[in-house]
């Protein structure tokens, strides 16, 4: 599995991240048995949030994992907090209360990274500092970022909180690349041309911030995959010519096109398939040419100008 430096920090991490979202769904065995496929491949990043099945896919992954201080030595774990039922929350108070939570399930003193789990319109950047520097203090918390922020938002965070950004988890996929497509189309009159995240693709960039594409296989919000469906038969033509081209899957065709971009980014899966784990980890060893890159993102309806 190859790696990458995760933001600014020190940390040499998998350039695949193994999402728990919906490892709650799974029975005791079967997480055992997804938990030990991806450890197997060398995907020791695992991300978590407080609110992935109300807890209950931290506290699965500290019994599949068999959490011990010798096991968490080989792990990286990331969790995010800040979505409560009806709000968004950063208070001090609710951080320093969801870490203690989160470790709690995880069975572990500390966490590698933490994420601000989407944005707090009533965000006080004074409160957050002093809960990092607390969780820091303690040693609870190694790292810090956020997801779903535009640049104007983690800079607001930024004149406050000593501790470097090291990540922003955003919405990117094929069908769901705006902070890619917009800049195809930089003073053109068309919808394509509508900046809708602030530029968050190149801030991130210019401030060494990795990005970490959550759904990476969705279209929409949570309306399906793309691969395979019936909605898309030019681009999942393209992405199974590529396929059969490298000798792989679709579903590692699809994730290998996101670690293309320059930006080396940090995918995070949403599967519980472990075969299909597997085939996003073997992105790892695609590299796509630049003409198989620009194909399967014109097939996907985005157009040049």
């Amino acid at each position: 599995m190859n790696t990458l430096k995760l933001g600014t920090s020190d940390l040499d991490v998998p350039v695949v991240a193994v999402g728990c979202m919906r490892l709650d769904t799974l029975d005791a065995g079967q997480a055992e048995r997804l938990i030990g496929s991806a450890l197997e491949q060398g995907a020791n990043f695992f991300d978590h949030a407080d609110i992935y099945g109300g807890g209950a896919c931290e506290e699965r992954f500290a019994q599949a994992v068999g959490m011990t201080s010798r096991v968490r030595e080989g792990l990286i774990l990331q969790s995010k907090c800040g979505i409560r039922q009806g709000m968004f929350d950063f208070s001090k108070e609710h951080i320093l209360a969801s870490v203690d939570g989160i470790l709690k399930r995880l069975k572990t003193d500390y966490l590698d990274v933490l994420l601000l789990h989407r944005p707090d319109a009533l965000v006080e950047p004074q409160e957050v500092a002093a809960a990092f520097d607390q969780l820091e203090s303690e040693g609870k918390v190694r790292h810090f970022g956020v997801s779903n922020q535009h640049p104007r938002q983690i800079d607001l965070l930024r004149r406050s909180v000593r501790q470097p950004l090291i990540a922003n988890q955003l919405q990117l996929s094929i069908t769901n690349a705006t902070m890619i497509t917009s800049g195809f189309n930089v003073n053109m009159e068309n919808g394509a041309a509508i900046n809708r995240d602030g530029g968050i693709l190149d801030y991130c960039r210019l401030h060494d911030i990795t990005i970490q594409p959550w759904s990476p296989f969705q279209f929409g919000f949570f309306e399906g995959v793309f691969l395979d469906n019936d909605k898309f038969p030019e681009l999942n033509a393209k992405i199974n010519e590529v396929a059969a081209a490298h000798g792989v899957s679709n579903t590692t065709v699809a994730m290998a096109w996101l670690l293309r971009h320059p930006a080396r980014m940090q995918p995070v899966t949403g599967t519980m398939n472990v075969q299909r784990l597997s085939d996003c980890l073997r992105a790892s060893e695609v590299t796509l040419t630049r003409q198989e890159w620009y194909a399967i993102t014109l097939a996907a309806g985005n157009v040049l100008p």
